[in-house]
C-alpha cells in the first residue's frame, strides 16, 4: 500500500490513502452556536517515540475502566502499537502493552480499534504487515506471569495474514466483530475477487483460525472502511465508500442461507449525503445509524435506515454540510439514546467537533457537544467511547506539542 510522505511539522501524518482522500477534503470549521459546558482533558500527548504516534481509531475500556487504544505508528519498530491507560489516583499511567515489529511477519500500521473478544483476549486488524504485507488480525493476551518490569508487552498471536488476493487486503477503520460460537467477522478494503474488497470471517480450527470470503465486493459498491455488525437473527449490516450509481458506496446486509450468504443493498448514498465511509451501529428496535464522510461527495452527514415492510426507509437526521469532512467511524449512542460521532476536519488550527443528536419525537435535534477549537487535543476521527458514569473518551490524531496525537476525556 502506498504511503505519502510524512512531514512531522506540519498537519497529521496520513498513512492511508482513504484517509488521505477524506482529509485534504477538509475546508473551514462551522463553528458551533451551542454553549459549551463540558471540560476536556488529555489524558495522554503522544511525543511519537515508543509511545507511538498518530491514533487514527477510538478507545475501547474494559469493565475496570482502563482505556485500550491503538497508534498507526511509532512504537520501538516504527510500526505501531496497543497502549492502555490506567487511572492511578488523580492521574494516568500510559504504557505500550504491544509495539509491532516484534515478531517475525508481524503486522503494522493499525488503523482500528482493538476489542474485546472471545476467552476475554483484544483483537484487531493492522492495514499492513503480515507474511504478505497485506495485513493481518491479531489477538492479544497479558503475560501468563506476574511482570515485574515497568513495561510488560503482552503476547500477541497472528491468527491471519492477508494475501492479497481471492482472500482480501487492507483491513482499514471497522472493529472486528464476533458471533456467539467465537467466530470473527471483519472487512478488507481491497482484494476479492474483483479487488474491491471483502466481508471475511475466521473460524476456530484447533489452535488455528481458518478464513472463508462471505461477500466480494465489486462496482455496485466497493471497498469498505468500516466493519459489519449483527442483527438478533444472525443477518450482517456494513457499507461501502465507493461505486454506486453516484461513486459514494451504499449500505448492504448480509444474509445467511443454506449455500453461503446473499447480499442486499439497503441504500445507494448521493451527493447530498456523503460517502459511505463510517460504520454503523443499530438501536433496539433494529434500526440502523451511521455517518457518512465527505470522500467524494463532499458532504457529511447523520442518518437512520428504518426497516418497513421488507424494505428499509432513508432519513437523513443531520446534514452537516461540506465544512465538515465526515468520519471513518461509526456513532455511539450514550445511556439515553442520545446519538453522538466526530466531525474531523483540517485547517491551521486543527479543528472539528463531536456532534450530539437529541431524540425529540419524530424528530433529532443536533447540537455541537463539544468544539476542537485548534486547542491541543487534535483532531477527532476515531469513534467515542462512554464509561458507566457518562464520560466520554476518544483521541486527536494531530494534537499535543509535535503534533503526535492524543487520548482525551470529555467531562459533563
Amino acid at each position: 500500500m502506498m504511503r505519502p510522505e510524512q512531514n512531522r511539522q506540519t498537519t497529521a501524518r496520513i498513512r492511508h490513502p482513504t484517509a488521505a482522500l477524506i482529509l485534504a477534503a477538509g475546508l473551514l470549521l462551522l463553528l458551533a452556536t451551542a454553549a459549551q459546558a463540558q471540560t476536556l482533558t488529555v489524558l495522554h500527548t503522544f511525543s511519537g517515540g515508543a509511545d507511538g504516534y498518530e491514533p487514527y481509531a477510538g478507545v475501547t475500556l474494559d469493565q475496570q475502566g482502563r482505556i485500550y487504544g491503538t497508534t498507526s505508528a511509532g512504537g520501538s519498530h516504527g510500526e505501531g502499537v496497543v497502549f492502555r491507560l490506567v487511572r492511578e489516583g488523580e492521574g494516568w499511567v500510559f504504557s505500550p502493552i504491544y509495539t509491532f515489529g516484534s515478531q517475525d511477519h508481524d503486522g503494522n500500521d493499525p488503523v482500528s480499534r482493538v476489542v474485546f473478544g472471545p476467552g476475554g483476549l483484544l483483537y484487531g486488524t493492522t492495514s499492513g504487515g503480515g507474511a504478505e504485507d497485506h495485513g493481518t488480525v491479531f489477538s492479544l493476551q497479558p503475560p501468563a506471569t506476574a511482570c515485574k518490569a515497568v513495561l510488560c508487552p503482552w503476547i500477541e498471536t497472528i491468527l491471519y495474514s492477508f494475501t492479497g488476493g481471492a482472500d482480501g487486503a487492507t483491513p482499514l477503520y471497522g472493529d472486528l466483530t464476533f458471533d456467539q460460537a467465537g467466530n470473527i467477522y471483519g472487512t478488507a478494503s481491497y482484494g476479492g475477487s474483483s479487488d474491491d474488497g471483502v466481508v471475511f470471517k475466521l473460524t476456530r480450527s484447533g489452535s488455528s483460525w481458518t478464513e472463508s470470503v462471505l461477500c466480494n465486493f465489486s462496482s455496485s459498491g466497493a471497498n469498505p472502511t468500516s466493519g459489519v455488525i449483527f442483527d438478533s437473527a444472525g443477518n450482517l449490516y456494513g457499507t461501502t465508500s465507493t461505486y454506486g450509481p453516484d461513486f459514494l458506496g451504499t449500505v448492504y446486509e448480509l444474509s445467511p442461507t443454506q449455500s453461503g450468504w446473499s447480499e442486499t443493498t439497503l441504500y445507494y448514498f448521493m451527493g447530498d449525503t456523503g460517502a459511505g465511509s463510517g460504520g454503523l451501529i443499530m438501536d433496539a428496535q433494529g434500526d440502523l445509524f451511521g455517518i457518512t464522510g465527505g470522500l467524494n461527495g463532499g458532504f457529511s452527514s447523520a442518518y437512520e435506515l428504518t426497516p418497513q415492510n421488507g424494505s428499509w426507509s432513508f432519513t437523513q437526521l443531520q446534514n452537516f454540510g461540506n465544512e465538515y469532512i465526515g468520519a471513518l467511524a461509526s456513532p455511539t449512542f450514550d445511556s439515553h439514546s442520545n446519538l453522538y460521532g466526530p466531525l474531523p476536519t483540517v485547517d491551521d488550527g486543527f479543528t472539528g467537533e463531536i456532534f450530539q443528536l437529541t431524540p425529540s419525537g419524530n424528530q433529532w435535534v443536533y447540537s455541537s457537544f463539544y468544539t476542537f477549537n485548534g486547542d491541543s487535543s487534535g483532531i477527532p476521527l476515531g469513534a467515542v467511547t462512554f464509561d458507566a458514569s457518562g464520560n466520554m473518551y476518544g483521541t486527536g490524531i494531530a494534537g499535543g506539542s509535535d503534533y503526535d496525537g492524543t487520548v482525551w476525556e470529555i467531562t459533563p
